[in-house]
């Protein structure tokens, strides 16, 4: 199941070729990942279990412009649960001719507060990982 935000492209965002700055999409996509946990019961399990994500790993294809103006759809998807990582797929398109702008895969894993560790992937948090699927 994929999970879609919009976003609009701002001046701040883009750089001195007037397109988004290559290091903002990663702002976005953190932005759509928020969305997406927030969309889910995710957040409050999180809270409840003193656990959060922490990102191992991001690889990102660039692969067209969005420009000043341009409303962008992210989508979140989880793409492969393992034992104690969690691999997203993500990708950006522009909103008025589906263009994939760029896409994205990343690596989470969920950390324990406390001891600063990363823990299995169990309980409520694999079910709602296996829900996104």
């Amino acid at each position: 199941m994929s999970f879609t935000t919009k976003l609009k492209v701002h001046g701040f965002h883009l750089d001195s070729f007037g397109h988004v700055n290559n290091a903002r999409y990663l702002e976005f996509l953190e932005a759509a990942r928020w969305d997406w946990l927030a969309a889910s019961d995710c957040m409050q399990v999180l809270q409840q279990e003193q656990v959060v994500f922490a990102i191992v790993n991001i690889n990102i294809n660039y692969k067209a412009e969005a420009r000043l103006g341009d409303v962008l759809d992210i989508s979140c998807a989880v793409g492969r649960l393992g034992e104690k990582s969690v691999q997203l797929t993500q990708e950006v398109r522009r909103e008025r001719d589906q263009v994939v702008v760029a896409d994205a895969t990343i690596t989470f894993v969920f950390m324990d507060v406390r001891t600063r560790q990363a823990r299995p992937v169990e309980g409520r948090l694999r079910e709602l990982m296996l829900a996104a699927v």
